[in-house]
Formats: structure tokens, sequence, C-alpha cells
């Protein structure tokens, strides 16, 4: 299979805090973009540099030699690629897909396998790192599918992540991905209960990271979410609800296999807690909030 190089149009759907930034790395490397998102208005800085606007799925599908997918949930997942005019029927013969959502292992085995079918190759390629990961190109990309369409992408991941592993056949990326949001929750909640204890113990949460972050417990969600919580901040790097998304995914899967989660099982109960508080739009540091009962930036308790 021809590998992708920068005179191959790119096709990317879907253009959220992590997709605009993936995108706009790889229009910075040189590569020609079709992009189309549900709110037209989140390319506009990418057709301000030159990318092309797309008024479909079909119609990117089309005039693109690798389709890049970036969605929120399954269900998004499902109707762009099988949908009407979506990506299986409007691809050429040739094309590669490549699904970076975080989805269900059996949804990328059936994009695989109609791929196939029809002349085409997929990936599905989950991706850990947040939006400074997305926005630095220093992604970890977790690759499911066949060697040559993984050799093909490679340039393309190359620009968007630091590292990329192929696991696998079809699903084997998208399981990778779960285990690393299962490992992940674990840090993350590690990370808010400290700085929640910091602060009701009365010490300067400040000085508690720069100890603890230069010891064992040092962890990505301690370099990156503790300062952030410190701050006051908020904001999405990933979504609560788009967390949960995951964890239920997880805890499918393993349910599945027959694995013991009882992490996973605490995660949906933290973070449901949050989305029912009106949360899910906040970033997944917003734990901190839950656990401590603060609902303003980091404070002593009274």
């Amino acid at each position: 299979m021809q590998a992708i190089d920068t005179s191959t149009p790119i096709g990317f759907i879907g253009l959220g805090v992590m997709g605009s930034s993936m995108a706009s790395r790889l229009q910075e490397a040189g590569y020609g973009l079709r992009v189309h998102t549900r709110t037209a208005s989140k390319a506009a800085s990418l057709l301000e540099r030159g990318a092309m606007w797309s008024p479909g799925v079909a119609a990117v599908a089309a005039e693109s030699r690798a389709i890049v997918t970036m969605l929120g949930f399954p269900e998004e997942v499902e109707a762009v690629y099988f949908g009407p005019g979506g990506v299986m029927e409007s691809a050429r013969p040739g094309s590669i897909l490549i699904d970076m959502t975080t989805t269900r292992p059996a949804l990328s085995r059936r994009i695989h396998a109609e791929a196939r079918q029809r002349g085409l190759q997929a990936l599905d390629a989950p991706v850990s790192g947040g939006d400074v990961g997305a926005r630095e190109g220093k992604l970890s990309i977790m690759v499911g599918g066949d060697p040559e369409a993984f050799e093909a992408a490679q340039a393309l991941f190359r620009v968007m992540g630091s590292r990329y592993v192929l696991q696998g056949g079809a699903g084997s990326g998208q399981r990778v991905k779960l285990c690393n949001q299962i490992a992940g929750f674990g840090s993350t909640l590690g990370t808010c209960e400290a700085l929640s204890f910091a602060v009701r113990a009365g010490l300067d949460p400040v000085k508690v990271l720069e100890s603890i972050g230069a010891g064992a417990a040092s962890s990505w969600a301690l370099t990156n979410l503790a300062p952030r919580v410190i701050r006051g901040d908020f904001a999405p790097g990933f979504f609560v609800r788009h967390f949960l998304k995951d964890i239920k995914l997880a805890l499918e899967e393993g349910e599945a296999m027959g694995a013991f989660t009882p992490g996973l099982a605490l995660a949906k109960e933290l973070y449901a807690s949050l989305e029912r508080m009106g949360m899910g739009d906040k970033g997944t540091q917003a734990l901190y909030l839950l656990l401590s009962g603060a609902g303003s930036p980091i404070a002593p308790a009274p």
C-alpha cells in the first residue's frame, strides 16, 4: 500500500478539543485538508490557513484518500461510517480510514471488516495525551489493524504523536486505550484526592506538588492536571462526559471478558455524579470539586 505523504488529500471529520489541534498539526506539516464538523465555526482557523470545507461526510470521503475521524461517541462513529452518505459508501477504493475516536472494539472490528469488503483499509487509532499532547504533537497513538495500513499511515501518526504502536488486529487499539483509561482514572483520582487532603490539612498545595511530584507518586495527572486544579482551571483537556463514556465502554468490555475491575465501578460512580451535577463539559480534573465539596478554585476547607 502506498505511503501517505503530503501530496495525499486528507479528510478530517470532527474538530473538537482534540480534533482541531490534530488537524492543525497535519496542516502545519504541509498536508492539504478537506474538513467537516457539525459546528462549522470550529473549522474557521483551519479554513483561514487553506483547508477546504466539505459540506458533509460523503464529500470528505469522496475527495480524500486518507480519512481521519475524531468524534465523541460510538453512535457518532457508527453514523459517520455506516449511515446514508457515510464514509463506507462514499470512500474511493484504495483509501485508508483512520478512526481516532475512543469507541467500542467491536465497532472497530466491524469497520475493518466492511472496509476490506469494499477495497478499503481501516485502522482504529485512539489517542492519549489530552489537549496539550494534541497541540504539541505528543500524543500516544494506540493502533489496531493490518501492518501494511499501519506502515502507510505512519507519516500521519508521526505528525500527531510522539509514540505510535501497532498493538494487533482490528479493535486492539481500542482495547489498549481502555487500559489507558483504567490506569488514568487511578492517577487522576489519586491526584485530586491528594490535593483535597492537602488543603484540608492546611498545607500549601503548590509546595505539596513540588515534593510529591518528584517522588514515587509522580504521574501524568500529577504533572499536568494538579497545576490546573491549583489554578482553579477546570476547563476540559478531556471532557468529563467523554471520560464517563470511556469508563462505560471499559466496563462493558471487561464484563464480556470476565475481568475484575473494581476501580472502574468506582470511576463510573464518581464521574456519573459529576455529570449529574452539571459538570459534564468540565475537564476530568473536576473530580477535585466532587471530592473536596468545593464549587470554586482550590482553597482551605472551612
